[in-house]
């Protein structure tokens, strides 16, 4: 008798795993083309060196997807991640290069990269302050927060022609409509491609009625990855302060994904096991990152909630998103063809998926007793904390720029409340939070 093989370790034949890993890539696609064509714009780098800067990025992701989806001596975690420049750490790595010159930027990503895998081994003493009640908040804000950067996709950038036109907005509700409808009506292997599925139609209704199209850049041949663009890297632990702290700050999105994503696919979650292991993959991955002039990259949530839409939960299906990033990285024109899906279609199937993770982190709560008064008042302050960024985004304007890589990231801000007020009522015998005894019963209770 065959033994009984977890979701998270299936092996699909190749005619369902092609389908289902290209549509991981579709949805996370926008992520690393945007990116790095920011920094091409803020860095006045030309169009072939910005090519060849999204073909390292698209690789880089690539191997990221597969390291932490097949795990490698303890790098990796084993679950169905995806890997992607981070938004806040983006930020950061252009306000470096703006003030100290690219080549100081790039010695800050290693910098910050060698920094997240020395103090990984002190995780374990740290992990109790991460129970249902944190990770709940964190996961709330992290869907919040992708929510935004969806809607940010849909109206373009303020000042530039076009912003938030009623054509784009249409389009979005058009794809998120043509989503939601075959989610309804599909079966079987056809509903887990929905999404794939609601952005073709969201493309191609565009295109019949005039609310947009598809329209590959122009380019072409092949720019193929080339380590040190910006030249030698320049170590300054000053300048590379925000970046250090952004790196020990990720540690709680780094728990609240590991969570999230054990949840959905039914892991036997281990904080002091998986998380260091997540992690760990960040910081190897976003080591090649400063050695190709790239901004560090993260462990994203951009493929949970496509997870959990479509059931699909083999991480072999990332993997295979990984294996198809890496091919799109070094065919470059295929990457331009990407680059041509309608910014709107793609921000309307985010929504989809970034709005079920905010569900998922509402789930997790459940299972907090927020008629506590210790624990209302953690989640409330948390929420308080990761939302003030996303209402107010200047609030910490005049701040130091270490203290902007905190308060003004809502996910770091947000959860990293949640633990100091937990950690400051669990001091407190009579307001003692009730739902964080212990940090196992996460995984138990997923």
């Amino acid at each position: 008798m065959s033994a009984v093989v977890s979701p998270v370790d299936e092996r699909l034949p190749l005619r369902r795993l092609v389908p289902l890993s290209a549509q991981h890539v579709v949805v996370m696609i926008a992520g690393p083309v945007s990116t790095t064509f920011l920094t091409g714009q803020a860095l006045g780098l030309s169009p072939d060196r910005t090519a060849a800067l999204l073909s390292a990025t698209l690789v880089l992701c690539g191997v990221g997807s597969l390291v932490q989806s097949l795990g490698v001596r303890g790098i990796g975690a084993r679950l169905p991640f995806v890997m992607l420049p981070g938004g806040a750490a983006t930020a950061l790595f252009l306000q470096i290069a703006k003030d100290h010159g690219p080549a100081t930027a790039s010695g800050s990503v290693l910098l910050a990269a060698a920094l997240l895998l020395a103090v990984l081994p002190l995780y374990a003493r740290v992990v109790r302050l991460f129970p249902p009640l944190v990770l709940g908040t964190a996961v709330l804000l992290i869907g919040i927060s992708m929510i935004k950067v969806a809607a940010q996709l849909v109206t373009g950038v303020p000042g530039k022609p076009g912003y938030a036109a009623p054509s784009a907005v249409a389009l979005a509700a058009a794809t998120v409509g043509c989503t939601v409808l075959l989610l309804a009506v599909l079966h079987g292997v056809w509903r887990q491609s929905a999404v794939l599925l609601g952005l073709a139609a969201g493309t191609l209704l565009a295109s019949v009625v005039g609310l947009g199209g598809f329209a590959a850049v122009h380019g072409t041949g092949f720019a193929l990855p080339h380590p040190f663009p910006y030249g030698t890297p320049h170590f300054d632990l000053l300048a590379a302060l925000p970046l250090l702290v952004f790196s020990l700050a990720s540690l709680a999105e780094a728990t609240g994904q590991t969570v999230l994503n054990s949840e959905i696919v039914g892991h036997d979650l281990g904080l002091e096991r998986d998380v260091p292991r997540v992690a760990r993959a960040d910081a190897v991955v976003s080591l090649l990152g400063g050695v190709f002039g790239s901004s560090p990259l993260v462990t994203s949530s951009e493929n949970l909630g496509l997870g959990q839409l479509t059931g699909v939960r083999s991480r072999f299906v990332t993997a295979g998103a990984g294996v198809l990033l890496v091919a799109v990285g070094l065919l470059t024109p295929l990457s331009r063809l990407l680059a041509g899906l309608p910014a709107p279609a793609v921000g309307g199937s985010a929504l989809v998926v970034y709005a079920v993770i905010a569900a998922q982190g509402v789930r997790m709560l459940q299972g907090v007793d927020l008629a506590d008064r210790a624990n209302s008042t953690v989640v409330a302050l948390a929420l308080a904390a990761g939302l003030l960024p996303l209402l107010a985004p200047d609030l910490y304007q005049g701040f130091p720029s270490w203290a902007r890589t905190i308060c003004a990231s809502g996910v770091v801000a947000g959860t990293l409340a949640a633990v100091a007020l937990y950690a400051a009522f669990a001091r407190l015998p009579r307001a003692r939070p009730l739902s964080g005894a212990s940090v196992g019963a996460v995984g138990e209770d997923g």
